[in-house]
């Protein structure tokens, strides 16, 4: 019995539950038309939350122009995101576009951003990302351009929440091989500059992915500020990084770091501190820890009497 524990089998449940739901919505939709869908309730919500979040994002100059773009991936088939060439505070809930993860619009009067590659490639790769934004704060972007990761273990809510750094290297925007540049490190890194462009990130909304951007814009900001003051920099001690990491492991959030413990537990990267739901039709995260915990209660007990039987 020593090898069934709540550590082993709860990851194994979360997986299983987590592939059950998303067979379960692919099995639901076969009757709705991808029209249907785009036009229905749910999906209206989650375009009204990009139009507020392409408006935060101009309020905050984090894009300029019709740069940055926003995409919402609303069902195993299908992503929302908004159109080319549109400043985000002008965007309207009825200039959102609805493509397939093959790239190819489906809905939508206005074109669809040409850097969706980039957010499909992450969908691809991370099934539990379900928003994407991209856009250009010029803090984090001006450590893209000059190549520099900013230096790590200075302020906790950058632990936490985003982590090391990644920057990947430069390529054409819209094209597959830009999209590409962050297969090696998007597993582990939910924030990623991008070399001589900007930043990306991915979370399980639209609102928490744009608070990623904050985060990492702020602390890019900061310690700008505080190599003006003194240098080097005094870092939160290692045994105090300990500490926040476990954090980040009971938020469910990525890590790189994690990959140098050889006794972890695999992560479920699933951003399940945001209790919230954003593929139309599935249960909240919260609910699902629910289920999950019920799930292992009832196979530890099942395994518990089998055993008590064979004696």
């Amino acid at each position: 019995m020593d090898f069934l524990s709540s550590e082993v089998i709860l990851p194994i449940l979360r997986r299983a539950v987590l592939e059950c739901i998303a067979n379960a919505i692919q099995d639901d939709q076969v009757g709705t038309t991808p029209g249907e869908f785009f036009r229905s309730p749910a999906v209206h919500s989650l375009k009204q939350e990009i139009v507020r979040t392409g408006k935060k994002l101009w309020e905050r100059q984090y894009v300029d122009g019709n740069g940055g773009n926003i995409s919402v991936r609303i069902s195993p088939r299908w992503v929302i995101c908004t159109p080319t060439m549109c400043s985000k505070a002008d965007l309207t809930v009825d200039d959102i576009s609805l493509v397939d993860l093959e790239s190819s619009q489906i809905c939508g009067d206005r074109p669809r951003t040409s850097e969706i590659l980039l957010h499909l490639e992450i969908y691809k790769a991370i099934p539990e990302a379900k928003a994407v934004i991209h856009c250009h704060p010029p803090y984090a972007t001006a450590h893209a351009i000059a190549g520099v990761l900013p230096p790590g273990n200075l302020l906790p809510e950058q632990e936490v929440f985003v982590g090391p750094v990644a920057l990947t290297p430069y390529e054409t925007p819209g094209t597959i091989e830009f999209a590409r540049t962050i297969l090696p490190v998007v597993k582990n890194h939910n924030t990623i500059l991008l070399e001589n462009h900007g930043v990306v990130s991915w979370a399980d909304t639209v609102t928490h992915a744009e608070w990623l951007i904050e985060v990492i814009e702020t602390y890019c900001k900061t310690i700008m500020i505080a190599g003006q003051l003194r240098s080097p920099l005094k870092e939160i001690p290692p045994e105090k990084i300990a500490d926040l990491l476990a954090i980040k492991r009971k938020l469910g959030l990525p890590d790189a770091r994690y990959t140098d413990d050889p006794e972890a537990v695999e992560m479920d990267v699933a951003p399940h501190l945001f209790k919230h739901v954003s593929i139309a039709g599935t249960p909240s995260p919260q609910e699902i820890d629910q289920l999950v915990d019920s799930l292992a209660s009832q196979v530890l007990d099942f395994f518990k009497e089998a055993h008590a039987d064979r004696r």
